[in-house]
């Protein structure tokens, strides 16, 4: 059985007085230990995919299952601790450092602060942002920022993560490293579904996928191409 599978979904969205089919018959399956990648243009539906796809979103028809149970019954028990849907805008509290920021799940699920602080130490560390703990969101650059979002989705122990462009917006030398670490994340057992922009945010992928027109196809054609590859090893060595 998948871990997540869409099946024959359905979604629109308003277009002034018109309905606009966003997603057509969209059926994905995600298993334990995937790397999943979808390619799309802009305004191609790969963000509605992904919150349909964590149980943010309700599709109109089709179901959304994870480990055999409806998102549509059980949703709101399993996002935030089964799936962790990463979201990338960091919003510290005045005079909050990261460490603060990645504990908050964990202190809003009365885990005691004592054992807050180290497992959010372990998470930041395993996403190789432990140098930012003590750091402010002003003294973050892009890539240590998304770290950050990763550790702080990671600590609650999700069995997938749903990230909607985990590179946008990050330094073009800091890219390689971030996708890197998604493999990792997937090597070691954490199902990761996540979308891009751009081609070579399909390295490494389990699966890459494309969506356009509202459907979900598989391999990229010739117009992407070409793909540049990370070896497992090298991926290995940049996901620290």
């Amino acid at each position: 059985m998948s871990l997540l599978e869409l099946d024959n979904v359905h979604k629109h969205a308003s277009d002034g007085p018109r309905q606009r089919a966003v997603l057509r018959e969209v059926c994905l399956e995600v298993q334990a230990g995937e790397l999943v990648v979808v390619w799309g243009m802009r305004r191609s539906g790969r963000s509605t995919l992904l919150r349909v796809a964590a149980g943010i979103e309700r599709p109109d028809a089709g179901t959304v299952r994870f480990d055999g149970r409806d998102l549509a019954a059980h949703g709101k028990r399993l996002i935030g601790n089964e799936i962790g849907y990463c979201h990338k805008g960091l919003r510290f509290s005045d005079g909050h450092a990261a460490l603060d920021h990645a504990m908050v799940g964990l202190l809003s699920r009365w885990v005691p602060t004592a054992t807050a602080r180290k497992r959010a130490r372990v998470a930041l560390e395993r996403v190789g942002a432990g140098h930012c703990a003590e750091r402010r969101q002003s003294e973050l650059s892009s890539a240590e920022a998304i770290r950050v979002a990763l550790a702080r989705t990671l600590v609650l122990g999700p069995r997938l993560i749903v990230i909607d462009e985990p590179v946008n917006g990050v330094e073009l030398i800091d890219r390689d490293s971030i996708l890197a670490l998604l493999r990792a994340l997937a090597d070691e057992g954490t199902a990761v579904l996540a979308s891009t922009g751009e081609s070579t945010g399909l390295s490494e992928a389990d699966q890459a996928l494309v969506l356009g027109g509202g459907e979900l196809r598989g391999a990229p054609g010739p117009e992407l191409a070409p793909v540049l590859t990370l070896k497992r090893d090298s991926a290995q060595r940049m996901s620290g």
